[in-house]
């Protein structure tokens, strides 16, 4: 069995049709798909042929006027099934950041894996999880700052309270969380409303892992997921907090 995890950002129409058509693509797999006039979020967990069929038809261009072509899927290999049954939903956002006209297209700067190794090694460089408190326990990159958030939507508060610090220490702002869709919509705001500019980490703390095979030089413990495998190392094996290992 395989997982995979996906997000765009580009607006939507007739929610409910796409509803529809997203529901029957994905029969058969298991895991959750968010559709909000923002974009697409979603996770799901199959065979490699199924999920190679969903891929296909969701990016394909008749799907609601080509708005998925070249969405990017990160598929890992799961021990543990990762779902119990397949969810579809319309939602007001597919992040909820709570703050309303952001447009998650124009966000910070993408830093690919290897050049995110040299950013860290910058004295300028003010590195920030953009995750839950809970999530940074269980791992993060050396040095990082813990906003201890308990969600999402507390994240603007503590980042307004911060920046102007950081900006007058001319400090450059980097920040990462699990697969890429909090730090775009966070830089998105950042860049748009209070016009500082973000590094972000190019897909996720899950992209690093899966191209760097030493990406425990500089991420120490786990990266808890939002399924039953709780939680992946960086060699993508599974962790829970048994201390078992799988995978």
């Amino acid at each position: 069995m395989f997982h995979i995890a996906f997000y765009k950002f580009t607006p939507l129409a007739d929610l409910p049709a796409l509803h529809a058509a997203v529901l029957s693509l994905a029969e058969g797999l298991l895991g959750s798909v968010l559709l909000a006039d923002e974009g697409i979020n979603g996770m799901l967990a199959g065979d490699a042929a199924a999920l190679d069929r969903f891929e296909a038809a969701v990016c394909a261009p008749e799907l609601a006027g080509g708005a998925f072509v070249g969405m990017v899927f990160k598929r890992t290999p799961a021990t543990t099934v990762p779902f119990q049954r397949l969810k579809v939903r319309i939602r007001p956002e597919i992040v909820p950041l709570g703050i309303a006209g952001i447009d998650g297209r124009d966000t910070g700067m993408d830093v690919p894996p290897l050049a995110w190794r040299e950013l860290l090694a910058r004295e300028d460089v003010v590195l920030i999880d953009n995750r839950n408190h809970f999530e940074y326990e269980y791992g993060r990159f050396r040095g990082a700052l813990d906003p201890r958030v308990d969600n999402f939507r507390e994240f603007s508060a503590w980042i307004r309270d911060q920046a102007p610090h950081w900006q007058a220490e001319g400090k450059s702002i980097a920040m990462y969380c699990t697969g890429g869709i909090r730090c775009e919509k966070t830089s998105a705001w950042m860049k748009q409303e209070l016009g500082v500019p973000v590094f972000q980490l190019q897909g996720g703390i899950l992209n690093y892992f899966m191209q760097l095979p030493d990406a425990e030089r500089e991420f120490e413990g786990s990266c808890f997921v939002f399924d039953e495998r709780e939680a992946l190392a960086p060699d993508l094996s599974e962790v829970h907090r048994s201390g078992e290992v799988t995978g």
